[in-house]
């Protein structure tokens, strides 16, 4: 499985909650995590189809922005 990790702008739970349906659209509900308690709140998305651009736009249609790490 394919793994991408982003530093985002999604600071809180209810940040997340504002991202999980397109999130979940775009890559399924368990292909993804954000971690709030790294300082670049780091989301990591596993899975083999989706792109790195895919991620970026889903987030950026409930304004959130992704850039890739690494």
């Amino acid at each position: 499985m394919k793994t991408i990790q982003f530093k985002t702008n999604i600071k809180c739970s209810g940040c997340i909650a504002k991202v999980s349906p397109e999130l979940n659209k775009t890559v399924g509900r368990d292909n993804w995590k954000v971690n709030l308690e790294s300082s670049d709140k780091v989301l990591t998305v596993s899975d083999e189809e989706v792109s790195e651009t895919d991620i970026q736009e889903a987030l950026a249609k409930v304004g959130y922005k992704a850039e890739k790490i690494g």
